[in-house]
């Protein structure tokens, strides 16, 4: 252990201007950290207002620094982590990253150890953050209203859990750039004149417009495009929250469509209509030329290529994984990347003949965040999965296999309708309405995150599933 120098044991109050500034954060935090000041001696606050952490106490100006320094580690995991910790409305965030910050410097390896319980802390809160931003992106409705000058600005109003609207904005502007929009939040207000991103304090939503002229357009589509079929309400209310429904022009059908999902369904079933909403493709070609088409849900959107599905007509084996990676989206085949190589290794070891089996995914199109030149792989949503369940449906209607591998909980997802703990649940058969089964097991590219004995023990275990699998088929 690092020994503080003397005078290292005074009190400290350090406030950070704003609740999301993570450089004001860090820059601080490495100041103290090379000082050798101690978390306990530290008293973090927030924009000067009282947003104060677990170790509040009476605020003092800032002590002596002493004069020893030393230099300060952060590695790429742990900034990753405090980026979105920062976010999170939770006072108590400053002093718990300065905490794990500290105890980083004697222990460089201290972020793999994800049991441990400061480790555990920060990422659910970051978890918490994620969730937060992604509803924000899904639940924002933009309203016209008409300037003074005569143009038309859009307007929104969304009441999110966490600091995450500065985060958010660059989304919003990516999307929107020649419209110029507002978004209207309790704690601050963001402005895009398409020029210039300005920020005002926050508002109350009686300054957003109630409604306007497109949104019975939008709630008849809402209503037509709603299948009886698929309703599973304890998932849609997951997804969409009923906090948010106050905000979105399509809540208000929802409990009609609700009370009205299982008549209707009895009423497709009753006159001979195929629940899915277009005619199911004859060919898996026919499949194949139709994703590239599909924009049915953001990933889809994104101006990547879709990833059809490879292998014979007819195989009592499909292997089902989560979605096509940077390398597969690339060539326009599934796995023959990283993840899809291990695959072929163990199901070699298994004794598979890789030619008699189809691969496919339960997403077709690769979702990413840009970083810099790369394309990070980001995990699809239960909707997103939800919404290419369909031409999954369609490829395992040619294929008919006997039994399908699915490589992780989306995979697992996009067979069962719901979400399942692949911790619990891997190596039994799941029997499936059309008379396949399902044999679940863990994502290769979950092995490739890990190392040493952890990477070893899970490779055994995959390898333990594939030769199950093989004996039954």
């Amino acid at each position: 252990m690092s020994v503080a120098p003397a005078g290292a044991g005074d009190l400290h109050h350090l406030t950070i201007d704003r609740p999301d500034d993570f450089d004001g954060w860090r820059e601080q935090a490495r100041t103290m950290a090379a000082a050798y000041i101690p978390p306990e001696c530290i008293v973090w606050s927030a924009d000067g207002r009282g947003e104060r952490d677990l170790f509040g106490g009476p605020g003092r100006d800032l002590a002596p620094i002493p004069s020893s320094q030393r230099s300060v580690r952060a590695n790429k995991a742990f900034l990753r982590l405090a980026r979105s910790v920062m976010l999170h409305k939770e006072p108590a965030r400053f002093a718990l990253l300065y905490k794990l910050l500290w105890r980083l410097q004697d222990d460089p390896h201290l972020m793999e150890k994800v049991a441990d319980r400061e480790v555990h802390r920060l990422t659910v809160m970051a978890g918490h953050v994620r969730r937060d931003i992604h509803k924000m992106r899904a639940f924002v409705r933009f309203r016209a209203i008409k300037e003074s000058d005569g143009t038309e600005r859009y307007v929104a109003w969304f009441e999110p859990d966490h600091h995450i609207l500065r985060a958010n904005a660059d989304f919003f502007l990516n999307r929107f750039a020649s419209q110029r929009w507002s978004i209207l939040t309790p704690g601050s207000c963001v402005h895009w004149d398409g020029k210039v991103l300005t920020e005002t304090s926050g508002a109350n939503r009686n300054d957003a417009p109630a409604e306007d002229a497109t949104e019975d357009l939008w709630r008849r589509y809402y209503g037509s495009i709603f299948n009886p079929a698929r309703l599973k309400v304890a998932m849609m209310v997951k997804e969409m929250p009923r906090r948010y429904w106050k905000n979105l022009p399509e809540a208000r059908m929802i409990p009609e469509l609700i009370a009205g999902a299982q008549a209707r369904e009895a009423d497709m079933v009753a006159q001979g209509v195929d629940t899915f909403p277009e005619a199911l493709p004859a060919r898996l070609e026919e499949i194949a030329q139709d994703i590239s088409l599909c924009r049915r849900c953001p990933i889809g959107c994104n101006g990547t290529r879709s990833v059809p599905g490879e292998g014979p007509e007819r195989a009592r084996l499909l292997i089902v994984g989560e979605q096509p990676g940077d390398q597969e989206e690339r060539e326009g085949r599934p796995f023959v990347g990283p993840a899809g190589q291990l695959l072929d290794e163990h199901l070699n070891r298994a004794g598979f003949d890789r030619s008699l089996i189809r691969v496919t995914n339960a997403v077709k199109h690769f979702k990413f965040e840009q970083r810099g030149k790369r394309r990070i792989h980001q995990n699809p949503t239960a909707g997103e999965i939800d919404h290419c369940r369909w031409w999954l449906d369609a490829e395992r209607r040619l294929v008919k296999p006997d039994i399908i591998l699915a490589l992780g909980a989306s995979a697992g997802r996009a067979l069962l309708g719901r979400t399942p703990s692949v911790a619990k649940e891997r190596g039994r058969l799941h029997p499936l309405p059309d008379g396949s089964s399902l044999w679940l097991t863990v994502h290769p590219s979950f092995l490739l995150r890990l190392d040493g004995e952890a990477q070893m023990r899970e490779r055994n275990q995959f390898q333990h599933d594939l030769m199950q699998l093989r004996a039954m088929l």
